[in-house]
C-alpha cells in the first residue's frame, strides 16, 4: 500500500515563558487503507498527535506530508480546504447540530466545503449512509430525537459525505456503553474494508486497539511502540494489550463481547 500521510521529526511545544513539550521527534507513515490505533495514557499525548495529523494545530517542529503536499507549508486556508476533501472526523461526543435533523447534519460537511446547497447526488448519497449505519429510518429525525448510540452512526455517516480517504478518530466509542461500543467499532471495520478508508483511532479503550491492525504506543510523547497486531495470535493480542483487571479475571471484565481473548465476556 502507498504512504497516505507521513509524519517526520515531529515536536510539539506549548507556552514561551514556561514551556511544556508535548511531542518529541515523531516518525510515523500511515499507508493507505490502515486501521491504525493510536494509545497512551492521559498526557501521554496522543490526542495532541491526532491534532497534528488532522491540521487542527500546528507542529512546534518537523514536517507532515499528505497526498504529495508538506502540509506544514499550506495556509490556514489551504488547510481548511485539504481537510474538508480528504479528511472526516469522528469525535467522541457527536456534536451534531440540534435544530437540525440527521439528514441535514450529515450534509453540513458539504454545505461547508461547497458553499452552496448540495445537488440531488450529494443528498442520495447522504441516504444511502444513513441506510449504512442502520439510520434510514431515522434520517429526518432531529438530532435531540435520537439515541446516544444513534447520534454516533449519524456523526460517521457524517465523517463519510466528502468521500475522505482518511477518518480520524478521537475516543469514538469513548461516551457510549459496552454494546454500542461493539456496534459502532464494527460498523467502522466494515467501512475500514468495504470502502479502502484509512482509518486513525486514537483510544483508552485496549479491547478497542486490538480489533485494530496495527498499535501506536504514545509514551510521554515519543513512539514507544509501533507494531502490527493483524498476524498476531489472540493470546499474544491479550498479553500486549488488554489492563491488568482483564486478565487477572481471565476475561471477564465489562466490555461485551470486546475481550481479544476471544472469551464471550458481559
Amino acid at each position: 500500500m502507498a504512504d497516505q500521510i507521513s509524519l517526520k521529526n515531529i515536536g510539539k511545544t506549548y507556552g514561551t515563558k514556561v514551556k511544556t513539550t508535548v511531542l518529541q521527534d515523531v516518525n510515523l507513515t500511515f499507508a493507505r487503507g490502515e486501521y491504525v490505533a493510536i494509545i497512551g495514557q492521559s498526557g501521554s499525548g496522543k490526542s495532541t498527535l491526532l491534532n497534528i495529523i488532522s491540521t487542527l494545530d500546528r507542529p512546534t517542529s518537523g514536517e507532515i506530508y499528505a497526498e504529495d503536499k508538506n502540509l506544514t507549508e499550506l495556509t490556514e486556508n489551504e488547510l481548511a480546504r485539504f481537510r474538508n476533501q480528504t479528511m472526516g472526523f469522528i469525535f467522541q461526543f457527536h456534536y451534531l447540530l440540534p435544530e437540525f435533523s440527521a439528514l441535514d447534519n450529515v450534509l453540513i460537511p458539504y454545505w461547508i466545503g461547497a458553499g452552496r446547497k448540495p445537488p440531488p447526488d450529494k443528498v442520495k448519497l447522504a441516504k444511502n449512509l444513513l441506510e449504512r449505519v442502520g439510520m434510514a429510518d431515522r434520517m429526518y429525525n432531529k438530532s435531540t430525537d435520537i439515541s446516544g448510540g444513534q447520534q454516533q452512526r449519524v456523526a460517521i455517516a457524517r465523517a463519510l459525505v466528502n468521500r475522505p480517504g482518511i477518518i480520524l478518530a478521537d475516543e469514538p466509542t469513548g461516551s457510549l456503553d459496552s454494546q454500542t461500543t461493539v456496534e459502532v467499532n464494527k460498523l467502522l471495520r466494515e467501512i475500514n474494508k468495504d470502502f479502502k478508508t484509512t482509518f486513525i483511532i486514537v483510544t483508552h479503550d485496549r479491547h478497542i486497539a486490538a480489533e485494530c491492525d496495527r498499535v501506536v504506543e504514545i509514551v510521554d510523547g515519543r513512539i514507544h511502540k509501533d507494531y502490527l497486531t493483524s498476524g498476531l495470535e489472540e493470546n499474544k493480542k491479550w498479553q500486549d494489550l488488554a489492563p491488568v483487571y482483564c486478565r487477572e479475571s481471565n476475561g471477564d471484565c465489562n466490555t461485551a463481547g470486546m475481550c481479544p481473548s476471544g472469551k464471550e465476556t458481559g
